[in-house]
């Protein structure tokens, strides 16, 4: 009975972040009358010191642009580049992110935590607060890493992540980046959000799968933070999925 109850708050659960996230994951239609700047050279990682985020670091770093890391704690960042500045602050505090966005041609965002068993807005409120500053900088490209599992990837993490580990034990963390995808919807700003599928360090393949119907309802796919960090820094200079939510793994 108690097993019988808990399925079906799964399943309750995997179908209200179907509702609630973004429902748009394939290219996007008229992106050409918001041309992407292809000379842009100046971008802000937020949550740079994540899985994500330290790979979206370097490669930004080795593609050329001129990256500003924005931390709450400096000493972490090992690396060291003369086109690489960090910034101190915190998502939460609004005033610490001026100097940070100001400036840039976009926002690239892998902002995560680890606050998983408690109701939490880290995500939402954080996000919001990036695209409130972006809009009174005039920055416009947001590029966001959310995850599979939301909007009409509902379920396409897999039985074991839909029917186990999302109802157990992110609840929280996905209902709050279902949130945050809608604030980023609702946002003026050229979004692009990105959902990976299960994320690990494994080597980069270079080559993986993402668009509209990525992920599977039945086995759990993956893929390298690195690559979801060089799809991510592609949609800084690429409309194809201007304000959508393509899914992208292995």
């Amino acid at each position: 009975m108690l097993l019988f109850i808990f399925l079906l708050y799964a399943v309750a659960l995997s179908t209200a972040l179907g509702l609630k996230g973004v429902r748009t994951s394939g290219p996007a239609h008229g992106g050409d009358a918001m041309p992407p700047d292809p000379n842009a050279t100046r971008v802000l990682i937020i949550g740079a010191t994540g899985g994500t985020g330290r790979q979206l670091v370097a490669q930004a770093l080795d593609r050329g642009f001129h990256v500003t890391a924005f931390v709450r704690n400096p000493s972490v960042v090992r690396l060291e580049h003369p086109r690489l500045r960090v910034v101190r602050g915190d998502v939460l505090d609004p005033l610490s992110l001026n100097d940070a966005v100001r400036g840039q041609h976009a926002v690239v965002c892998a902002l995560g935590h680890k606050r998983f068993f408690a109701p939490t807005r880290i995500l939402s409120d954080g996000t919001r607060n990036v695209l409130q500053e972006m809009k009174a900088s005039g920055v416009k490209r947001f590029v966001c890493e959310t995850a599979l599992g939301l909007g009409d990837t509902a379920g396409r993490m897999g039985l074991s992540y839909t029917l186990f580990v999302i109802p157990a034990v992110l609840p929280f963390y996905f209902w709050d980046k279902a949130r945050q995808e809608r604030i980023i919807a609702e946002s003026d700003a050229h979004w692009v959000i990105v959902r990976p599928s299960v994320l690990t360090d494994d080597t980069p393949r270079g080559r993986y799968h993402y668009g509209a119907g990525i992920g599977s309802f039945v086995t759990t796919r993956r893929i390298a933070r690195a690559d979801v960090a060089a799809f991510m820094l592609n949609q800084v200079t690429d409309n194809t999925y201007l304000r959508s939510a393509p899914g992208v793994s292995w």
